[in-house]
């Protein structure tokens, strides 16, 4: 396989040399970083670079923008001072979410601006994550020739990392509804899944997610909420509605799950993971993997 281009807000000790073994490229997010791991990274032959902060970025969420103020993502043009530190051959921004190549060009203009001065002196630019390039109406020629026309200007590597963009759209996350309560006159279907352990997104930024055959509330038609089935009082979100009433056994398909649902999920008070598998046109479903009470178990002990 080919090496990695490796960033962490902070290396430890015990992993570093490990890490190394296997970067062509490191990112790291202080000088104070650099410092104590410069020796080490240089007799690796790893490339190394540091992780800057435009203070600029067109993500209207807290919680994916990393240029908001105080933030510990990467050095500002200010703390970086007029010189490049010893054995830097790179900077590294991620200042994206789920963006358009328009916002990636207002991002590189800020770049350019605060960090031009270093670019003669550089091998690469790693513009980091957050181009939605899978996206249908993202504009793909734009985005090429605006990473070639950089390349072309600043005699540099140009390095991205469009992680989710793999998976936009591929997954789904399927659940059964085992009960419907209603309070207050709101009706909340419980299902077989939890937000808090297995959509931990839709609460943290927060977004409600699609569901396969349900609309945003609509009046006059059936309404939901939909209930996991942790103990979290806030483990719910709606509402949806549907073109029928729904009954305990219906299946609740929750859209474009996959990217963050299998690395973010967690087994809290024993929820179990979702079984893994893969659907085909042809062939239907065949079961990847599936997990138990004893995995959440054997984490413990």
């Amino acid at each position: 396989g080919v090496k990695a281009h490796t960033y962490s807000p902070a290396f430890e000790d015990s992993q570093i040399a490990d890490i190394l073994k296997y970067s062509s490229h490191i990112s790291f997010n202080s000088i104070n970083q650099l410092r104590k791991y410069l020796e080490i990274t240089s007799q690796h032959g790893v490339s190394i670079g540091l992780r800057v902060n435009p203070e600029f970025s067109d993500s209207p969420y807290d919680l994916y923008n990393p240029c908001q103020p105080g933030s510990r993502l990467g050095m500002t043009a200010e703390q970086l001072g007029d010189a490049l530190p010893q054995g830097v051959e790179g900077l590294h921004f991620h200042t994206l979410f789920e963006a358009d190549s328009r916002a990636l060009e207002n991002v590189l203009a800020v770049f350019v601006k605060k960090f031009g001065r270093f670019l003669p002196k550089l091998k690469w630019v790693n513009m980091g994550g957050g181009h939605l390039i899978t996206k249908k109406d993202y504009d793909r020629p734009h985005f090429i020739k605006l990473l070639i026309n950089f390349k072309k200007a600043h005699h540099v590597e140009v390095r991205i990392e469009p992680g989710s963009a793999f998976t936009y759209r591929s997954g789904y996350l399927v659940s059964t509804i085992l009960d419907i309560v209603e309070n207050s006159g709101i009706k909340t279907a419980i299902l077989d899944v939890s937000f808090t352990c297995h959509m931990p997104d839709c609460l943290e930024m927060p977004y409600q997610p699609a569901i396969l055959g349900a609309t945003t509330e609509r009046a006059g038609k059936p309404t939901y909420r939909m209930g996991g089935m942790s103990c979290l009082a806030g483990d719910f979100m709606g509402n949806w509605s549907f073109d029928r009433e729904l009954k305990p056994g219906d299946r609740i398909i929750f859209n474009d799950m996959i990217h963050y649902t299998t690395v973010k999920t967690t087994m809290f008070n024993g929820i179990c993971h979702p079984c893994i598998g893969i659907w085909s046109e042809n062939s239907g479903f065949r079961l990847i993997k599936e997990f138990s009470y004893e995995d959440y178990k054997n984490r413990l002990s």
